[in-house]
């Protein structure tokens, strides 16, 4: 009995061990998938947030660039045009730019491109918003 109890002992020990080395690398392995993934993804959501932002830009300047255009002539037309575009800035202004985290992110930006797409056809004008690699570009 006294000489079975340290061979068992050694092969507790060694089936222990697999265990505490699988249980080791497990928690080194999810470490450092945890540190690359917060990498990985800040990366991404800055990448993602400048195209939104360029975007959403793109056409606050084009709005404001064409409020004043049509605010030379006032007459009927030019009225639902600028109150379009009146809409269009408002929506723009109440973007949550700050706040990665609102629910809403993509539904409004969905209607703020919609609303751009009214205006463009509103004022005559082809719109193929464009974000790449090398230029974003806005073309009429």
């Amino acid at each position: 009995a006294a000489a079975a109890s340290p061979g068992s002992d050694m092969f507790d020990e060694i089936v222990m061990a697999e265990e505490r080395f699988h249980g080791e690398g497990y928690q080194e392995g999810y470490a450092e998938g945890s540190h690359v993934g917060v990498i990985e993804g800040r990366r991404y959501g800055s990448l993602h947030g400048a195209k939104i932002g360029s975007e959403i830009g793109c056409y606050l300047g084009f709005a404001l660039t064409w409020q004043c255009l049509l605010q030379k002539c006032m007459d009927e037309k030019n009225s639902k045009k600028i109150r379009a575009l009146d809409s269009l800035i408002r929506m723009i202004q109440k973007f949550p730019y700050e706040d990665p985290t609102y629910d809403k992110l993509q539904e409004d930006l969905e209607k703020i491109r919609g609303k751009f797409k009214q205006v463009c056809s509103m004022l005559n004008i082809q719109s193929d918003f464009r974000i790449g690699t090398e230029r974003s570009s806005l073309t009429f």
